[in-house]
Formats: structure tokens, sequence, C-alpha cells
């Protein structure tokens, strides 16, 4: 068996671990195990992928296999991994590592909560290692489908309103993934899904490119937070239990940016020069309106979504200059923004849980009721206005000298327009941080509060730790990331 498999077969060993479990103690030991042993494989799969480029191994995708699923259709479950896919791959194993210490003690159910969760990441783990067009497919509708349980029974607020708002939402760009793949599969002449396959030999003609390009980056644009069909976002994150927040933005819209770059861009490179600029104005909308809306709002929740709004946006935004620098920026920010909204996120459950208020009004002084919660709460905040020697500052650099590489007057206009949401992000992540955190306490309750106990310090600690080392050292990052960003950056320029 393909080691790659394992990422799939972890989950799985874990959800019938918790299945057998009696108890809050062999639900914990499960879940650690687990996530522990998915943390290991992800830098395993590193080490060795380094070591076979260094090796000399060009190869598009490393540790490759496949396995006949379903013949009439041509259907594999074929697995496989670039430099993007094992950067994203690292990213789903920390959040997990980290999501199971932040719901340490979730209640109600704790048993069914890590079944679901678990259930989740087999889908998000198993679409970053899948190079077969309908296996993506499956294990995208894997990660989508326990959103909907995991909000509405372990959420708060108007959960249930969100989580049908969400399901509905990304049912519906499933069904134009579902247009988009068939169409790839008959057009491409080679009635194969292996992605690679297809990109290096099949032949989708011009005017089908023009109708499945939208079809493909739209569907996984509406994962990705993409304007106009961002709103179940905001709603999704506000009413989600934590940890299910730490994976929903640090991994879960990921894989709408991912989709676009594997799928939409990669298979159909002309019709990605054709209309590009169609989806830049859009994504451009997406990096300024998630900022400003941040601005307004009051709920802590609802502050970090819509700057996810905004960040996900500039990935998006940054795929769509179709250059290396621009595309390395991109895996980069999605990289720097999974973690730090993770945290952020992990955070605010942490806040929320003592103080039982999300709203900033009722809030103040925390600093010295809590101050490694508070400095927790500083650092991801410098991170995310992009203060150089984090990951934030590293990853939007990069995508904004690739934008500027282009010279004409369209794109560096809205890459002027895309660098504004630096400013207003340091607007209201500044206005948060005094409120919150400085001045007169406005709940005396709040004197009486704990800070971190163990559990959250690791998870907490454990997010610091690579929001700083992706800032301080991005050249390896940066490094493996472009590797995979090559080849379809090749066919780009040989489309034009």
């Amino acid at each position: 068996m393909n080691f790659l498999s394992l990422f799939v077969l972890i989950p799985l060993l874990m959800m019938l671990g918790l299945w057998i479990a009696r108890d809050m103690k062999q639900i914990r030991t499960v879940a650690v195990i687990g996530s522990t042993l998915l943390l290991a494989l992800s830098v395993y799969t590193l080490v060795e992928f380094l070591a076979e480029r260094a090796a000399g191994n060009t190869a598009t995708m490393l540790f490759t296999d496949s396995r006949m699923w379903y013949a009439p259709l041509n259907i594999h479950y074929a697995v496989g991994v670039d430099g993007v896919s094992v950067a994203m791959l690292l990213l789903s194993s920390i959040i997990v590592f980290a999501g199971v210490f932040a719901s340490w003690k979730i209640n109600p159910l704790p048993k069914e909560f890590f079944l679901w969760f678990m259930l989740l990441s087999t889908g998000v783990f198993g679409f970053f290692i899948s190079v077969d067009l309908f296996t993506m497919f499956m294990f995208y509708e894997v990660a989508l489908i326990p959103m909907y349980l995991l909000i509405g029974v372990w959420g708060s607020g108007r959960k249930n309103y969100s989580a049908m708002k969400l399901t509905l939402m990304l049912m519906g760009g499933s069904a134009l993934l579902m247009i988009g793949i068939l169409g790839i599969y008959y057009q491409s002449g080679l009635h194969s899904m292996n992605v690679v396959d297809i990109a290096e030999h099949g032949n989708i003609p011009m005017n089908w490119q023009y109708f499945l390009f939208p079809m493909t980056f739209v569907g996984f644009g509406v994962l990705g937070a993409m304007f106009p069909f961002h709103t179940w976002s905001p709603d999704g994150h506000a009413s989600a239990p934590t940890a299910v927040s730490m994976l929903h933005a640090g991994v879960l819209m990921k894989l709408g940016g991912y989709g676009c770059f594997r799928v939409a861009i990669y298979l159909m490179p002309q019709a990605a020069n054709e209309l590009a600029w169609i989806f830049l104005i859009l994504t451009g909308i997406s990096v300024v309106y998630g900022a400003f809306s941040a601005c307004v709002q009051t709920d802590l929740k609802y502050i970090n979504a819509y700057s996810s709004v905004s960040h996900c946006g500039l990935v998006l935004f940054a795929i769509l200059m179709l250059n290396t620098t621009a595309m390395t920026g991109a895996v980069m920010q999605m990289l720097s923004h999974g973690l730090m909204t993770a945290l952020f996120f992990a955070l605010i459950g942490m806040i929320y849980g003592r103080t039982h208020t999300r709203d900033i009004r009722e809030m103040g002084g925390l600093m010295q009721i809590m101050p490694f919660l508070s400095v927790g709460y500083v650092i991801a905040g410098l991170a995310s206005l992009g203060l150089p020697g984090l990951s934030g500052f590293v990853a939007e650099m990069t995508i904004f000298v690739g934008s500027f590489e282009h010279t004409d007057t369209f794109h560096r206009v809205f890459t002027i327009v895309a660098c504004t949401s630096i400013v207003i992000t340091a607007v209201y992540i500044l206005r948060v941080v005094g409120k919150l955190l400085y001045g007169a306490v406005q709940n005396e309750h709040h004197r009486e509060l704990t800070d971190a106990e163990w559990w959250e310090r690791l998870s907490v600690i454990t997010l610091i730790v690579c929001v700083v080392a992706i800032g301080s050292f991005p050249h390896w990052i940066s490094d493996l990331i472009r590797g995979g960003v090559e080849p379809i950056t090749n066919l780009l320029s040989q489309a034009l």
C-alpha cells in the first residue's frame, strides 16, 4: 500500500477507535494519538519528498499509485503529491493536531463530535492526495457533509440557519463542479479522470473551455468565499464550535483555492488566460469588501470570518495573476491564513468559554486577567496585518511582487486596490486589540476568570511556532511550493 493512503486510513481507524471508546479519557487518547500520527506522517512525507527532489526526481507528481475503481468510466483511486500538496498536508495535520487540544472539554456528545471531526479530516486529507478528478470530488463531498451536523449540533447562535445556509450554498457549488468534471472527462479526448494525464495529453476544445472553466472556478470559488458567493462563510464561522471553525477556515476553505489551482487553471490554461480578468475583478472585490466588513463588526467571530473572506480572496486573486511568483505567494497565503485564522478561532473560543460573550463592547482589560491568551491574540493580529517576521508578511509581499510583474494598467490598478486591504486590516485588528485587551475591565465578574489551561497552551503555542517559522525562515517552504507551481505556469505560458 502506498504510504499516502495512510492519510485516509489513520482518520478512519481513529473513527473506529472512537466508536469503541467508553469514556472521555479514552476518547481523548484516541484523538491525540491519531492526530499525532497524522502530523508525524505529514513531516515524513515532507522529508521524503525533499529527498526525492534532491536526488533528481523531476516527475510532476511523486509517490504516485493508481488502482482501478470503476472500469466503465476509467475511474481510479489515484494518489500523488507535488510541493503544493505536501504543504497543504502539513497545514492540515497541524490544524487537526491543534484542534484536538482546543476541543479538550467539548460538550455535549464528545464521542460523536470527534467522530464527525475525523470524517471531515478524512475528506480533507483525501482531497489533497488525489490526482483523479472523481476521487478528488468524492473526498471533497466527504469533507463538506459533516459540516452540517458539526455546526447544527455543537454550534452556537443561529446554528441551524447557518448550517443549512452553508450546506445549500456549498452543494450548489458542488453541482457546478460535477458539470465541470464530467465536461473535462468527455471533452479531453482521453476519457480519463487523471489530472496529470489530462494536463499533459488532453486537448479540451476552446469553445468547451469557455464553458467549463467558469463552472469549475466558480464551483471551487464558492468554498473559497469568492464574492458574491461568500455569504455562507461569516454565518458558518460564527456558529461553528472552536475546532470546526479552526479546520473550516484553516483548511476547508483552502480546498477552494487548491481546486481552482489544480483543476480549473491546470487543466484549462487557454481559458484561464482569456477569462482570468473577469474573476480577478470578483476576487479583488472580495479582498477589499471583506476587510471593510470586518471593520464594522462587534462579534469576534464575525470579525475573523470577514477577515477570512478578505484573505481567501487574496489567495484566488494571486492565483489569477497566472505567474510563478504570485501563485507561489497564493499557496504561502493559504498556509499563513490557515495557521493564523486557526489561531484566532482557537483563542476566540477559549475567551468565549470564559466570558460567555464574543461582543467586544462587553469586554476590556483582558490583558491583565488572562495574559497568555491575550498575548496569543496580539501575535495572531500582527500576523494578520502583515508584520515582518510573521507568516502574513512573507505571503502578502510575495503576492504583491508577483502581481506587479504584470505591466498593463488593469493588473496594476487591481494590485494597488488589493494592497489597500493591508491598511484596512491594520485598522480593524488594532481596534479589536485595543478594545478587547486594554483599557478598563467592562465586567467585574471577568476579574475572577482564569488564564489558559495546559491543553489550550499547547494548541496555541503549536500554531504560533508555525506562524513564526514561516515568517522567519520562508525560503524552504517557498522553494517547495515553487516546484509545484512551475509546471502549471509553464502550461499557461505555452497556452498564450
